[in-house]
């Protein structure tokens, strides 16, 4: 009973982790917004059918149906078709499509992606009162507009920013450390358990490496992995290695080198490997004498800005390779294979994966708490840079059109052109409806991968 209660709150600490940075990163646009007197007409948390909702002055503010997402409202995101007519509303995100359905969808003959256009033009424009007419997205300086839409991937950042200050200085991460030290070396023929006086010191007790020190850099790479380290000893035969540690508190800087030895090769089984006359087939490699260890230590404050950059390359790494991505995920849903760890998940792999983390007993619980807290840091990472992608309805291609559209009147000036006005976004929807379709397809293939062929966990 405890475990199906701790998978429970696995999986409820995420979902609000996921529900409140959803809503600071609308808050994250909805600020600015205010402060730079743009008219907000709404403030929602999901999609589809109104749950509830409360005004407050100008803006409406509720939570709807489907909690995917989020957006705000804004007058006149998109610009009159023509010069001098009426501005209209919409706002960050799928507003547009939202703002459709509430209308409860239109006709027209001029075709379906015309159709698209105008529905985006007129969409919520009976919210425009007398008066804000000049309170609408588009007349602002493109400096403005550019921070109100990366206000959201921006709130996103901070988000992070402070879980993974949480979780690296305060709560601790698992850290490479010295598990063991040899006290001498012994061939590899030998099957010795001790030492004797006349074998020699191995090289990691020589150069005053003890079991507990944590590897905090070895040569040049900081925070190391066991095998990186593995591989700068094994390449180091005879040359001075450095080993930062931090020992009782202190950090120490100390010259290992490794000794030239000979060693069986084996297989990734461990099994020695032989020729074809059945002799041990061996290699001349660096030798130091130490075992790994893992032991959970509170980081700098410095780490923190190394840990979002490392966990931003992963995600726009993810997001280069999505097709190729989303096709071995669809491989392994519907065929034997087994998925990528660190591949793409749905809402639904996140719970799942936080339910059995929380579950598992064999850890402290301080330890899986710190675990969900970087799960949710990193799924903010990955909300700031999925939403700086240039492509309507994301934060990154409204921000594309705002800089297009001073590329577009800086060169009109330059040239001595008449001023080219606002980019029409607008004529971009049927591009929106495209991506949304294609998210929301991406979605359903996760959902069902996540359901019938789940990440294992290591």
């Amino acid at each position: 009973m405890e475990t199906v209660l701790l998978y429970i709150l696995g999986i409820v600490v995420v979902l609000v982790g996921i529900a409140l940075s959803i809503g600071l990163h609308e808050v994250g646009h909805l600020v600015p917004a205010k402060l730079f007197g743009v008219k907000v007409a709404q403030y929602m948390i999901g999609f589809g059918p109104t749950l509830f909702s409360r005004r407050v002055g100008e803006t409406e503010y509720g939570v709807k149906a489907i909690p995917l997402g989020g957006y705000i409202s804004m007058a006149g995101m998109y610009p009159p078709a023509r010069a001098g007519g009426a501005s209209r509303t919409s706002g960050t995100d799928a507003a547009v499509l939202e703002e459709g359905y509430e209308a409860g969808g239109r006709t027209s003959s001029t075709g379906f992606f015309q159709t698209l256009v105008q529905d985006a033009r007129t969409a919520s424009a009976d919210t425009i009162t007398a008066g804000d007419e000049d309170r609408v997205f588009y007349k602002l300086p493109i400096y403005k507009r550019v921070i109100i839409m990366l206000g959201g991937p921006f709130m996103n950042l901070v988000i992070a920013a402070v879980l993974f200050a949480v979780v690296l200085s305060g709560f601790g991460t698992q850290q490479l450390a010295v598990g063991s030290v040899s006290a001498c070396v012994l061939p590899a023929s030998s099957t010795a358990d001790v030492c004797s006086p006349s074998d020699p010191e191995a090289p990691g007790s020589a150069a005053g490496l003890k079991p507990g020190d944590q590897i905090i850099k070895v040569a040049a790479i900081d925070y190391p992995t066991w095998d990186q380290v593995t591989e700068v000893i094994r390449t180091s035969a005879g040359k001075n290695v450095q080993f930062t540690v931090h020992r009782a508190g202190e950090t120490r800087v100390l010259t290992a080198v490794p000794l030239l030895s000979v060693r069986n090769v084996l297989t990734t089984k461990g099994a020695v490997v032989t020729d074809a006359n059945g002799t041990p087939v061996t290699e001349r490699v660096g030798f130091l004498g130490i075992g790994p260890d893992r032991v959970l230590a509170r980081q700098p404050l410095s780490r923190v800005i190394p840990t979002l950059g490392t966990t931003m390359a992963a995600d726009v790494n993810l997001i280069l390779n999505l097709p190729q991505r989303l096709i071995d995920v669809g491989k392994a849903a519907f065929g034997p294979g087994v998925r990528d760890p660190n591949g793409p998940v749905s809402v639904v792999g996140v719970g799942r994966i936080a339910g059995e983390v929380t579950a598992t007993q064999t850890s402290p619980f301080a330890e899986r708490f710190s675990f969900l807290l970087g799960l949710i840091a990193s799924l903010n990472v990955a909300l700031m840079v999925f939403n700086l992608v240039p492509l309507l309805p994301l934060d990154g291609g409204h921000v594309a059109g705002a800089l297009w559209e001073g590329i577009r009147r800086a060169f009109a000036k330059l040239f001595r052109r008449p001023d080219p006005g606002p980019v029409d976004v607008a004529k971009l929807v049927p591009v929106t409806l495209a991506v949304v379709l294609v998210l929301g397809a991406m979605s359903i293939l996760l959902i069902y991968a996540d359901i019938v062929k789940p990440i294992v966990l290591q």
